[in-house]
């Protein structure tokens, strides 16, 4: 892998099309960038340092943590490699679906540090075809 030099990760990662979401082992947000805060209305400088329970709908909150919990002691989670679709919370208010793939970061000793989860819109589509079943 090609090495970038000097902040060009950081770029990379703050103008991404996509939302990118990083959270620690527990569950704080570390990392918000601009599609991030397109997706659910939260600047960066409100979203970092806060609990992922800032996105998640409160009734889908306790399944949340307790695959999240799992996935960190197991370094693991069934998602991996797959898209989810998932409900998710707005800034506004509103009820957002959006699609999402997740990864475990793992430091240099290979301990799982937390989880990125990659995010785009797919709200319009997933009414769109759940009114035409």
């Amino acid at each position: 892998m090609e090495i970038l030099p000097g902040d060009s990760y950081r770029y990379l990662v703050e103008q991404a099309p996509d939302a990118m979401l990083y959270a620690d082992g527990i569950g704080t947000i570390r990392v918000w960038n601009q599609g991030a805060e397109r997706l659910f209305g939260y600047t960066a400088a409100e979203a970092l340092g806060r609990s992922l329970d800032l996105v998640i709908p409160e009734k889908f909150r306790a399944a949340h943590w307790h695959g999240f919990a799992a996935a960190m002691q197991s370094g693991s989670t069934r998602y991996l490699g797959r898209l989810l679709t998932t409900r998710s919370a707005h800034k506004d208010g509103r009820t957002i679906f959006v699609e999402m793939a997740f990864s475990m970061i793992r430091n240099d000793a290979g301990t799982v540090t937390g989880a990125l989860a990659i995010a785009r819109d797919c709200t319009e589509r997933h009414l769109a075809a759940r009114t035409a079943r």
